[in-house]
């Protein structure tokens, strides 16, 4: 009888490569991030070489005696991937590729992109997550580096025949990306026409924007029992999820979970996904989810801001500044939220009344009104009951006599009930 092994699978060993120059401030908080997605793509990173100079080489960006120890840190290390901590311009990839031959070479936009790829579900999801990687592909198909063998997905996939290919594979890519473009273009109609439904009903859209990994998704289970799924990943949602939020005045808005952002978030990625990051353009209030508890929160909260105004987003933001469970009580006492701020648990609930709270102030036009409901009209006290918030109920002998905070539209269209 024949013996079955079962086969471990090792993630690949992967080497992280940085060059700090002058205009890289956050240079160390960039290698931990990097660090981190390799983590999320299911790499083992067993090392990195970084270098000091004042530019980058324009050839390989980093010097020959550099690319040597690389090379001998490599096949000491059995390292299978290099990664390097920038974009790399088609030449230096060129470069690097036929110093480095024996190595699969990735930057920091592949590496994201790659993650894209690995966690689109939507089928909108996975034709944006291509077409990014194929407008990215498409100026660095000359040389050894073939960009189709890598959009199969995955990590270490190698590379493809070279040369003999060049003319083919660009011919494909082009072809590919009209073609996904057009399908992107139906998919920005579709948002379109539902946005205007939205708002020929008047549904309140409220947008959960912020860093990769601040507890956005953790944010929308906890407030509406959804079951997004929530791992201490970078970009573990990218599909946006839209759930109904009600609110202590039982006024319904959508809360829409939107993919998170990150320093130096690849062009392409937010050209591709422009349909879905509209969302958070045409919302009427966005809520800014920030990790507290990470040192590096200022820096993580300045590049989702300077995102939003890259969207061109002018709207109302609520800052939520959410894992103080994390926090040391003394350390707590020194954050007093300013007006448009305030200091959450997402995941233990702590202030997620304050914070609905904040919600329904920035984003409902509620009045206070009485009401003298004939007892004919019973069925609006049902409505009032379901859509505001009763604060003082009387019967009398011509109907009930309430006080209801509710919308001003609702007020308007019963106007004739108001005393």
């Amino acid at each position: 009888m024949q013996e079955l092994f079962e086969t471990e699978i090792k993630p690949p060993k992967m080497l992280i490569v940085s060059v700090e120059t002058e205009d890289f401030f956050d240079f160390e908080q960039s290698l931990e991030e990097v660090k981190e997605l390799c983590r999320t793509l299911g790499g083992e990173v067993v090392g990195k070489i970084t270098q000091k100079r004042q530019s980058l080489q324009p050839a390989t960006c980093v010097g020959e005696g550099k690319i040597t120890e690389i090379f001998d840190f490599c096949k000491c290390n059995d390292v299978e991937i290099i990664v390097f901590d920038l974009e790399l311009t088609p030449s230096q990839l060129k470069n690097l590729s036929k110093a480095l031959p024996d190595f699969d070479i990735i930057d920091r936009t592949m590496l994201i992109l790659d993650i894209f790829a690995m966690r689109a579900n939507t089928a909108e999801g996975k034709i944006q997550v291509e077409l990014a990687r194929m407008q990215y592909a498409l100026p660095r198909l000359k040389g050894s580096y073939t960009a189709l063998s890598r959009l199969g997905g995955g990590l270490g996939t190698r590379r493809g025949a070279g040369e003999s290919q060049l003319e083919l594979d660009r011919r494909y890519i082009s072809e590919r990306i009209d073609a996904l473009k057009a399908e992107i273009k139906q998919l920005q109609r579709r948002r379109s026409e539902l946005r205007q439904r939205r708002k020929k009903e008047d549904v309140i859209c409220v947008a959960i924007a912020g860093y990769t990994n601040s507890g956005k998704s953790t944010l929308l289970n906890t407030l509406t029992k959804a079951d997004v799924l929530v791992e201490d990943k970078l970009f573990a949602t990218l599909d946006p999820t839209s759930r109904s939020l009600i609110l202590p005045n039982n006024q319904s808005v959508l809360l829409i979970d939107t993919v998170g952002f990150i320093r130096r978030l690849p062009h392409h990625l937010i050209e591709a996904f422009k349909s879905t990051l509209e969302e958070i353009v045409y919302a009427d209030l966005v809520l800014l989810v920030c990790d507290i508890s990470d040192v590096d929160y200022k820096e993580q909260l300045k590049v989702t801001l300077d995102t939003l105004q890259s969207l061109k987003y002018t709207g109302k933001i609520l800052t939520v500044y959410n894992k103080i469970d994390k926090l040391e009580s003394r350390v707590k006492k020194i954050f007093k939220p300013l007006e448009n701020e305030i200091y959450i648990s997402a995941k233990h609930g702590e202030n997620l009344d304050k914070l609905l709270d904040k919600i329904q102030n920035m984003v409902s036009q509620t009045v206070c009104v009485n009401f003298l409901i004939p007892y004919k009209n019973y069925e609006l006290l049902n409505f009032l009951n379901k859509n505001g918030k009763i604060l003082y109920e009387e019967h009398t002998k011509d109907g009930v006599l309430v006080e209801v905070t509710i919308l001003d539209k609702w007020a308007k269209k019963y106007a004739e009930f108001i005393q």
